[in-house]
């Protein structure tokens, strides 16, 4: 009986397709963020609702600007060091997921809260739009990639995410 050579069933694509995947998944995952916030908002009448929107957009931007656009520069970096094709997971460095598993738990814990849902909009539209504002970054670095003439770097080693 021969033995299956694992290496062949794992996913990989090239490194600019890494950088879309990021993209879209905190892009994605900030809009449907941001939605939620804002049916919220809506909910909780015009003053009130719009006065909590525009300070969790501004805390959003404060975020993003002091902490999610250094997250994403430091994984940017680590995807450059990739050469030739990846496994389609490496587009966050292993140790992100614990990170992702402990927000979404948080986030479904202050869901299920009883924290007023008007308040628990603003948090959850800072963290989205800190998330959908982050995405930029990576759809810029694709746009960039995609239209460069330089070719994926060949296969070899790649650093460990």
């Amino acid at each position: 009986m021969g033995h299956i050579n694992f290496m062949k069933l794992k996913p990989a694509v090239p490194r600019r397709w890494l950088i879309l995947l990021a993209g879209l998944l905190w892009g994605i995952v900030g809009l449907l963020l941001c939605r939620q916030a804002l049916i919220w908002l809506k909910g909780a009448g015009p003053g009130q609702g719009s006065a909590l929107g525009a300070g969790a957009l501004f805390l959003a931007w404060v975020v993003y600007r002091r902490g999610f656009s250094a997250i994403v520069l430091k994984n940017m970096d680590r995807l450059d060091r990739l050469s030739g094709k990846s496994c389609i997971f490496g587009f966050q460095a292993w140790k992100s997921y614990i990170l992702i598993i402990i927000m979404i738990s948080l986030g479904m814990l202050l869901r299920h809260s009883a924290i007023p849902r008007p308040y628990l909009a603003v948090c959850y539209m800072v963290i989205g739009g800190a998330l959908l504002l982050s995405s930029v970054i990576y759809f810029k670095r694709f746009w960039q990639a995609a239209n460069s003439k330089r070719p994926e770097p060949p296969a070899g080693n790649n650093p460990p995410a």
